[in-house]
C-alpha cells in the first residue's frame, strides 16, 4: 500500500463548496443545502477499507458528536466493483453498527463530486465556513498530526481549527496535507 498526500491544487480557501446530490446510507438523497443550518461543514472524502481512513473514524465521530454547529459529512468515492468493502451496503453496515457516526455518509459512485473538490486520497478533509453566500472553504488539510494509521496523534489539529472557526476567527492556517490511500478511480 502506497500512501498519497492530499494536494494543494484542490479547491482553494474562500472558494464556494461545490454542490452535490448524493445518496446517503439513511436512504435519503443529500445536497449541500441540507446542511445550511450549520455554521460549518466538514466534508471528508473517505472510505471503508483504507487503514488511513479507518484510523480517523473515531476522531470524525468525535467531531460530529461534539460540535452542534458543525456537520461532518463523509463521502465515499471509491470504485466498489474493484474494492467491494467500499460498497454502499458495507457503508450502511458501518453506520448501523456504530463504527461511523457522521451527520451523513454519502456515496459518490460517479466520482464527479470527488473530482470537483479536487480530492485525491482517503481521508481528504475540506472544512467550510457557512455564511450568507453559502459555504466557503476555510481549510483543506489533515485531521491530526498522525501521518500513519498506527501512529498516535498528539495534536488534534482539526478540532483546534473548528474551535477557532466557530468562535469567529479567520482561519489562515497553512495547508498541511492529509495522508491516505489514493481514491480508487474507476477509469484508472
Amino acid at each position: 500500500m502506497v500512501a498519497l498526500d492530499s494536494e494543494d491544487d484542490a479547491i482553494q480557501r474562500g472558494e464556494s463548496a461545490p454542490d452535490f446530490e448524493l445518496p446517503g446510507v439513511d436512504d435519503e438523497t443529500h445536497s449541500l443545502s441540507d446542511f445550511d443550518d450549520y455554521e460549518a461543514l466538514l466534508v471528508v472524502f473517505t472510505c471503508n477499507h483504507c487503514p488511513y481512513a479507518q484510523a480517523k473514524f473515531d476522531e470524525l465521530n468525535h467531531l460530529a458528536g461534539e460540535y452542534g454547529d458543525l456537520a461532518v459529512v463523509g463521502i465515499n468515492p471509491n470504485d466498489a466493483a474493484e474494492y467491494p468493502d467500499d460498497s454502499f451496503e458495507r457503508m450502511q453496515e458501518l453506520v448501523d453498527d456504530g463504527t461511523i457516526q457522521y451527520d451523513a455518509y454519502l456515496r459518490d459512485e460517479s466520482q464527479a463530486v470527488a473530482r470537483e473538490y479536487g480530492a485525491v486520497c482517503t481521508p481528504d478533509p475540506f472544512l467550510f465556513a457557512g455564511g450568507e453566500s453559502g459555504f466557503e472553504l476555510a481549510y483543506h488539510g489533515r485531521i491530526d498530526d498522525a501521518p500513519n494509521p498506527d501512529d498516535e496523534p498528539t495534536v488534534m489539529e482539526m478540532r483546534d481549527i473548528v474551535d477557532r472557526l466557530l468562535s469567529g476567527e479567520e482561519i489562515d492556517d497553512e495547508f498541511r496535507p492529509s495522508r491516505g490511500c489514493s481514491i480508487k478511480w474507476t477509469d484508472e
